[in-house]
C-alpha cells in the first residue's frame, strides 16, 4: 500500500486528495497544514511520496523542501510540488533551489480522479 503525505494549508485540498487516494486507490494518506507539521509527519511515517503545496504561510513549500532534503531521515522521499501558479512553473522548474530536488509538478486545479495516476506516472 502506498503512503502519501499531503501538505497544504487549504483543508479542502487535503480532503479532496485524501478521499481520492484512499477511496479509489486504497492508499494511506497523511495530511499536514504547515511545514513544521509536515516535517514531523514525514519523519514519523516515511511516506512513499510527499505532495507539497508551494504557497503556504509560515514556511513555504520551497523552504520545507530544502529542510526535507537536508535531513537524512527524509532526504530520499520523492516530493511532488503542487502549485496554483501555472504561470510560474517555468520559474519553479528552472529554480536552483529545487533543481534536482523534486520528482514532479502538478498544477491546481487538478482533476481529482486522475491525481493518483499523475502521482504514479511521476514516481515511476
Amino acid at each position: 500500500m502506498k503512503r502519501v503525505l499531503v501538505v497544504d494549508d487549504e483543508e479542502r485540498i487535503q480532503e479532496v486528495v485524501q478521499a481520492c487516494l484512499e477511496i479509489l486507490y486504497g492508499w494511506q494518506v497523511y495530511t499536514a497544514s504547515s511545514g513544521t507539521e509536515a516535517l514531523e509527519q514525514a519523519k514519523a511515517h516515511q511516506p512513499d511520496a510527499i505532495l507539497l503545496d508551494v504557497s503556504m504561510p509560515e514556511m513555504d513549500g520551497i523552504t520545507l523542501l530544502q529542510q526535507l532534503r537536508s535531513n537524512p531521515a527524509t532526504a530520499k522521499i520523492p516530493v511532488i510540488l503542487l502549485t496554483a501558479k501555472s504561470h510560474s512553473l517555468n520559474q519553479l522548474e528552472a529554480s536552483d533551489k529545487i533543481s534536482g530536488k523534486v520528482s514532479g509538478l502538478i498544477t491546481k486545479p487538478f482533476e481529482p480522479l486522475k491525481l493518483a495516476e499523475q502521482i504514479m506516472a511521476i514516481l515511476e
